[in-house]
C-alpha cells in the first residue's frame, strides 16, 4: 500500500478521536453544571441561615425591650435603635441563585421583615436531609419555596409552618 491510500484512514481516525473528545467533554460539562448547582444551593442554605440568624438577633437584642423586626435588610448592617454601631450582619449577601441582592422579602404581620427567599424559580437538586431549622424545605418544588424566616419561639405553641 502506498502513503496516498492510507491518508483516508488517518483522516477517519482523526474524526473519530474528535468525536470521542466531544462526547467526553459534554459529559464533563453536565457533571460540572450539576456540581455548580449543588454549590449554589449549599451557599443559599448558608446565606439564608445567616440572614435568618441576624433577623433573630435584631428581634431579640433591643435597647428598649420592645421586640420588633427590621424595616429593611440595611437595618441588619447598622441597627438604628442603638446609639452606637450595633451590627447583626457584617454585609448584605448576594442571592447565590440569581447573583443579585434582589431577595424576596417575607413581611411579618406586625410589620418589618421576618425572612427572605430567593427569586429563582429553579427546581432544587437537594430534596431531603435538611437541618432541623430548614426541615420545611423537604420536597420543595422550587428553591423559591426555601423561606428563611425567623419566628420567635413561644412556649406552649406549636412551631409554625412556612408561609405560602
Amino acid at each position: 500500500m502506498n502513503a496516498r491510500s492510507q491518508g483516508g484512514f488517518t483522516y477517519l481516525g482523526l474524526l473519530f478521536a474528535v468525536a470521542l473528545l466531544g462526547i467526553a467533554l459534554s459529559a464533563v460539562g453536565i457533571v460540572w453544571s450539576a456540581q455548580i448547582r449543588r454549590e449554589k444551593e449549599s451557599e443559599l442554605l448558608f446565606v439564608g441561615a445567616q440572614i435568618r440568624t441576624a433577623i433573630g438577633r435584631y428581634y431579640s437584642e433591643t435597647p428598649s425591650g420592645a421586640h420588633g423586626y427590621p424595616a429593611s435588610l440595611q437595618d441588619l448592617l447598622q441597627d438604628p435603635r442603638w446609639p452606637q454601631v450595633h451590627r447583626h450582619l457584617r454585609r448584605l449577601y448576594f442571592d447565590p441563585m440569581t447573583g443579585t441582592q434582589d431577595w424576596q422579602l417575607i413581611l411579618a404581620p406586625e410589620g418589618g421583615i421576618m425572612g427572605v427567599a430567593t427569586s429563582s424559580m429553579a427546581m432544587p437538586m437537594k430534596r431531603t436531609n435538611f437541618l432541623q431549622a430548614d426541615a420545611a424545605f423537604d420536597d420543595a418544588e422550587c428553591v423559591c419555596d426555601w423561606q428563611f424566616v425567623y419566628r420567635p419561639f413561644v412556649r406552649g405553641q406549636p412551631l409554625q409552618k412556612p408561609l405560602r
